[in-house]
């Protein structure tokens, strides 16, 4: 509870800015706990001019940016940003490995990031190919990064700022099962997505590991629509992707996409 009023002072704290000083704020980049945290927060105090952003569609990790009155949350915000990235709290770091032989993951790159004494919540999504990665910061660090970030591991890199409109997204690979269940409760898609027993997947929502639509929920009965995205904290991300009938025995058709 300390952790999570110290984020609702931090938000609050930027949105005063944006208010008195009439300038973009920006927190630092949020987990999806923490998202889920400042989405109650901007919902039950009404705020309106509170956007989140990650720099790609689908992102797991990102900041919530307060903008004053001139900009709203008008859809010319992207081509806005485009025309002054100066503006845009976030860049992209596009690193490319210098030799081809050797893998670096996402940890590798985290990892050789914090070496360099750059802290978590500085870092966005970290989007990897074979040969190299596009990596999500804050802006106010990329100049930092993109001059020392040369080695992950033993593999020397290559590094460049670019603005984020220019991000290469990792392609995604989705998997679909199909399959029946007692209920669309969450506690029952959960289970089927997961395979894990339903006692399981229960107590997981109660722990505050599963989030719909990047909310944290623990409601065990609550639910699921068409279309709604859940993910099971350590395991993964899916979407509901249709309802069909019911089978012989009242079982509800569903069909889970899984990414993977």
């Amino acid at each position: 509870m300390d952790e999570e009023r110290l984020l609702i002072a931090g938000i609050e704290d930027k949105r005063e800015q944006c208010e008195e000083r009439y300038m973009i704020t920006n927190t630092a980049f949020l987990d999806v706990r923490q998202r889920s945290a400042a989405e109650i927060y901007i919902k039950k105090c009404g705020v309106k001019n509170g956007i989140f952003r990650g720099g790609h569609d689908g992102a797991e990790r990102c900041v919530l940016i307060f903008l004053p009155e001139y900009l709203g949350l008008s859809d010319d915000l992207e081509e806005f940003f485009k025309e002054e990235p100066e503006n845009d709290p976030l860049a992209v770091i596009r690193v490319t490995k210098a030799q081809k032989a050797g893998e670096l993951t996402h940890r590798d790159y985290l990892g050789a990031l914090m070496g360099l004494g750059i802290k978590r919540e500085c870092i966005g999504d970290i989007l990897v190919r074979p040969d190299g990665a596009d990596i999500i910061v804050l802006r106010e660090i990329s100049e930092y990064i993109a001059m020392h970030f040369d080695k992950a591991g033993r593999i020397s890199l290559n590094a460049e700022k670019i603005d984020i409109s220019q991000v290469r997204t990792a392609e995604q690979k989705i998997r679909e099962k199909s399959d029946t269940v007692a209920s669309l409760r969450l506690d029952n898609v959960v289970s089927s997505a997961f395979n894990v027993p339903r006692t399981s997947a229960a107590a997981a929502i109660k722990a505050g590991l599963v989030f719909v639509n990047n909310i944290q929920i623990e409601k065990t009965d609550l639910q699921i629509k068409e279309g709604d995205f859940f993910s099971y904290r350590g395991k993964g991300k899916c979407r509901l992707a249709e309802i069909g009938g019911k089978s012989r025995k009242d079982r509800q058709y569903i069909k889970i996409h899984i990414y993977e």
